[in-house]
Order: structure tokens, then sequence, then C-alpha cells
């Protein structure tokens, strides 16, 4: 009864609250990062498989600039972060603007976290479990470890979760999660500074086993 009507009841109710709450908050971050940006704006919009591998547009504050090189390809990561950005991925409030995600139903408070949809031919029929649910802002596997973790670990604590989802479970999460944000506990500044892609990982694999 949890997972296929309160759970999703309680999205709705929790994400309206807040967004009526914070709206001023996420209006005041998104007014400065639209001016340390340099124009590229306040917010990052990409496509990400949902519950049944449905594909929706994840909102994030957009944390770096768009400047490029004199080949016209982006700079690192580390060059176009911002000092404001910065400031957002350290309070972990880059993440803020997804309860409108939960409040459409893209996603949920809780779950496997949304990844990019390149990785989907790279998943095993066991680890397809984690889009049999709602994509979470947090997730089972992001209070233990997020971003420490093997890929295979990761992706085998987000079936866990699936399989022993509860009203319970969920409570644990949030409160998990509150306390590694206010210890800012397995923070990554720099996105892609830590770790490599779940595709780029099995392809090597695979070409190690042939």
């Amino acid at each position: 009864m949890y997972k296929h009507f309160f759970k999703r009841l309680l999205d709705i109710l929790i994400s309206s609250i807040a967004l009526l709450c914070i709206g001023w908050f996420i209006l005041l971050v998104a007014i400065f990062l639209h001016f340390a940006n340099k124009g590229a704006g306040a917010f990052f919009f990409q496509e990400r498989p949902g519950k049944d591998e449905k594909i929706f547009k994840i909102i994030k504050f957009k944390t770096m600039t768009d400047e490029r090189d004199a080949d016209g390809k982006l700079l690192p990561d580390k060059d176009r972060l911002t000092k404001v950005g910065a400031v957002v991925r350290k309070l972990s409030i880059d993440e803020l603007p997804q309860l409108i995600n939960v409040f459409k139903g893209d996603m949920s408070f809780i779950g496997p976290r949304p990844l990019l949809v390149e990785y989907l031919p790279w998943y095993t029929e066991e680890e397809r479990l984690r889009h049999t649910v709602r994509p979470g802002i947090s997730g089972w596997a992001q209070v233990h470890g997020r971003n420490n973790l093997a890929w295979d670990d990761k992706l085998a604590l987000d079936v866990y979760y699936v399989k022993n989802m509860s009203f319970i479970m969920d409570c644990k999460v949030i409160a998990k999660t509150i306390v590694n944000v206010l210890s800012r506990k397995d923070v990554v500044v720099i996105p892609g500074s830590i770790g490599g892609k779940l595709n780029d990982e099995r392809k090597r694999k695979l070409q190690n086993n042939n």
C-alpha cells in the first residue's frame, strides 16, 4: 500500500508545501547563479530515465559557465565551476529544483538516483529493477557512500532498496541524508572528479573478458 499509494501521496504533499515555503529561496539562488554563470542560465536540464525507463528532464541548479577554448570545446569542469556554484554544491542545494520533478511525478524524494540515458544498455537484468520505481533526490546508495562507491556496489544498493522499500526505510534515508548534508559528508564539489562513467567501465570489463 505504501509503495503504490502513500509514497506518491506524501511526495505530492511535501513537495507542494516545500515549494510554497522555499520557492523564494530557489528564486534567490537562481538570480545569483544567473549572474555568476555569465549568461549560461541558472538551471540545468538533462534527460534521465525514470520509472519504467521513461525519459524525463531532470532540473538542477547550473553551477558552471559555458566557457569554451579556442577550438570551441567546453573548458574542464574545474575551470567552469563558479564561486557561487561551488558554494551551492558544497551546501548540497543544487538538487533543490528537483522538488518540481517530484511534484510532477517524474521523481520521488527517496529512490535510486536517475543516471544517464547512455547507461541504459549496460545494466544487468537485476540492476534494471532500479527502474521499476520512481528515481529519487536521495537514496539508499547515496547515504551509504554516494560518489565514493564502485558502480557494482552502488547499483546493488539501489536494487536492495527496491526490494525492501518501506516507509521506515525511507525515513532512515531522510534522516541519514540530513546528517550527511549538515556534515557535508561524501560531497563532490567538482563534477566528475571521482570515478568514471558506468558505460566506460563496463566496456573495459567486456574487452578484458574477451
